[in-house]
C-alpha cells in the first residue's frame, strides 16, 4: 500500500482527518477522543495491521502537551506518526493503549513521569526514573530545577 492508499484508507475511518507526509511517513493529529476511537482500528484493521508501536513520546509545547505514537506494520511495512494534543497542562490525561500494544506499558510509565501525562487504565502507572516523592515534571518547560540536577 503506498502513502497515499494509505492515507486514503485512514481518511475514509475518520473522514476530515489531518494529516502530512514528512520524511515518507505520514502523520496524523488526532484529538484524545478521535485517538481513544482510533487506537484499535489502527492496530486491528487487515489494511492496516499497526501491531508494532516502536516509540512514544511527549512534547512540550508550552501551551500545551503533545503524545506522539509512531506505529508500524511488520507484516505490510508502513508506518504511521500520530500525534495526540492535549490542551490541559494541569490535568493532562489519554486513554492507554497498553492492551493493544504491551511496549506501551514502558513507553506511557516514562511519560507520565517525565512530563505527568496519566494514562488512564494503565496497570501499573508509577514513577520509573525519579523517585516516588519527586516533585513536579522534569521534561516540562515549566520545570523549575532548584538542585541544578538538569543541564541544559
Amino acid at each position: 500500500m503506498t502513502n497515499e492508499e494509505f492515507q486514503q484508507h485512514l481518511e475514509g475511518l475518520l473522514p476530515g482527518l489531518v494529516t502530512e507526509q514528512v520524511g515518507g511517513w505520514l502523520h496524523v493529529q488526532l484529538s484524545p477522543e478521535q485517538w481513544s476511537a482510533m487506537a484499535p482500528h489502527l492496530k486491528n484493521d487487515p489494511a492496516l495491521r499497526l501491531d508494532f508501536l516502536f516509540c512514544l513520546t511527549c512534547v512540550d509545547w508550552k501551551t500545551h502537551l503533545s503524545v506522539v505514537y509512531h506505529l508500524r506494520s511488520t507484516e505490510l511495512g508502513h508506518t504511521l506518526v500520530v500525534k495526540v494534543k492535549l490542551e490541559d497542562r494541569e490535568h493532562p490525561e489519554l486513554l492507554s493503549v497498553w492492551n493493544l500494544w504491551r511496549t506501551a506499558e514502558f513507553h506511557e510509565r516514562e511519560a507520565y513521569d517525565l512530563f505527568g501525562i496519566r494514562f488512564v487504565g494503565h496497570p501499573d502507572l508509577r514513577r520509573l526514573f525519579m523517585t516516588d516523592d519527586w516533585k513536579g515534571w522534569p521534561l516540562r518547560k515549566d520545570y523549575v530545577d532548584e538542585v541544578n540536577m538538569i543541564k541544559l
